[in-house]
């Protein structure tokens, strides 16, 4: 690989990322091979290739043990992955897995969930990315969802049982961190982007005139105007925002990924049609037709949060919040629930099993689950022919920057609004600030974090030392 082609591919910083990671164990061996990796990234050259039986096997044995043990966060996933497929097993060399990585960025859905489809997808085809994906969210799914049903069956909602009193500030403190990370990382103009679309999101659930519901379709606008706004400076002389060229890409006639992949662009086409075919269709039904039947309404509202999720688990939380609150269930049933998805392994998106148990049992989880991953699911299989050519081409590039940025801004938003529904006195302040220093600081793992919160929590709670119980309001 050329000096050039090397700068080319830099734009996207995995160090940095795993810089932010929170699971320990993964950022301590990506340390200890990072020396080995700079030397050896390549793949070894296969000229015929492996059965795809002993493929598929691989897949298997690789993400089977990585759904118990992917806690952390994007980044910390995104640290474990390149850890076993790159360094380990080398599956493939560094570029292409920045590649893959930059269209889980690139598209709406769960970025380390789409990667995970994307690096077995390009081993075993497409049977392997759907494999991969049912390992990596099945431990995280089977709990949340009894979790839920648990919950919805035996806890009054008004009247929590005080070993689930610390868990909303504590998860809520999670949040913060990822916005910090997150922000760090925008240009002045993304940063601009990012203030906007948190105060807008910020206005619509709380305002009088404006109604929640409204972010249905204010979101998904402001995205796209962040998108053209982006392109439009792009075409500056002296442009605000910085944009950096497109990598190589891939051969799609000769890589042997590609081959492996074996999605032509007419199938990629159609696939692409399939989800746009079902949002439409659900919004009809729903919204024109105006179909009454919970399932059907539940499946409605996940994929069309799914359909317009740029920026990972995080930027989720507030479109979800608006439509499952007090709809679903009550605002204390749903931090209860955000405070366990953020201690389990996997991907935060698992949180749409919890909400959907919780309102409807077993089937509304599957329903909310399926929901909610499967416009990522299917844009990333439609996605991965195009993928060879959209990155060559410069305006597709700087859209991307003002479509993240803008999505950056959601999570700001999140942060204010989840604060002022979880922080409700001085003894969930101290939670928060207690497991933000743990997370942020000394680099706990989220688990680990959001448990002791939670034990914190109940140590203050009424039942207990009852200390620092009088609410904000009353101040």
């Amino acid at each position: 690989m050329s000096d050039q082609e090397k700068e080319e591919v830099k734009p996207i910083d995995l160090s940095a990322n795993v810089e932010d990671a929170e699971s320990g164990a993964a950022v301590a061996k990506f340390q200890e091979d990072d020396n080995i990796a700079e030397n050896d990234v390549s793949a070894p050259v296969e000229e015929e290739d492996i059965p795809w039986s002993t493929r598929m096997w691989e897949v298997f044995t690789t993400f089977w043990p990585l759904g118990f043990v992917a806690f952390g966060g994007p980044q910390a996933h995104i640290a474990i992955l390149r850890d076993h497929l790159v360094v380990q097993r080398k599956w493939m060399d560094e570029d292409a897995f920045t590649e893959l990585f930059a269209i889980g960025q690139g598209l709406p859905g769960p970025t380390s969930t789409q990667l995970v489809i994307s690096t077995a997808l390009s081993r075993a085809g497409p049977l392997g990315g759907l494999l991969a994906f049912f390992l990596w969210n099945l431990p995280g799914l089977i709990v949340l969802t009894t979790c839920g049903v648990l919950i919805a069956n035996f806890i009054d909602p008004n009247d929590p049982p005080f070993y689930l009193v610390g868990l909303p500030p504590a998860a809520v403190s999670l949040v913060f961190k990822a916005m910090y990370g997150f922000g760090a990382k925008l240009d002045k103009l993304g940063m601009i982007l990012a203030t906007i679309s948190a105060c807008v999101a910020i206005l619509i659930n709380g305002d009088y005139v404006i109604k929640p519901t409204s972010s249905q379709y204010v979101f998904p606008s402001m995205l796209a105007i962040g998108g053209l706004i982006t392109y439009l400076d792009s075409k500056r002389s002296n442009p605000l925002g910085t944009y950096k060229a497109p990598s190589k890409g891939w051969d799609a006639k000769s890589d042997i990924t590609m081959k492996r992949i074996g999605i032509p662009l007419w199938v990629g086409f159609c696939i692409f049609l399939v989800w746009v075919i079902v949002l439409v269709m659900t919004i009809i039904l729903v919204d024109v037709v105006k179909i009454e039947n919970d399932y059907l309404k539940i499946f409605e509202v996940m994929w069309r949060i799914g359909s317009i999720i740029f920026g990972g688990g995080q930027v989720v939380l507030p479109m979800l919040q608006g439509e499952v609150v007090p709809q679903w269930m009550t605002k204390d049933q749903f931090f209860q629930g955000l405070g366990l998805a953020q201690s389990m392994p996997g991907p935060l998106f698992n949180f749409s099993s919890y909400l959907g148990a919780v309102y409807k049992a077993v089937p509304g989880a599957l329903i909310a689950w399926l929901g909610l991953f499967g416009p990522g699911i299917i844009l990333i299989f439609a996605v991965v022919p195009f993928w060879a050519r959209l990155r060559h081409i410069y305006a597709f590039k700087c859209i991307l920057n003002g479509v993240n940025s803008t999505a950056i801004g959601l999570v700001g938003a999140a942060c204010v609004i989840l604060w002022e529904q979880a922080v409700l006195n001085s003894a969930d302040a101290i939670v928060f600030v207690f497991t933000g220093v743990l997370v942020a600081v000394f680099n706990f793992s989220a688990p680990v974090s959001v448990i002791s919160g939670g034990v914190l929590g109940a140590i203050l709670c009424n039942d207990a030392a009852n200390l620092g119980q009088i609410p904000f309001a009353e101040l």
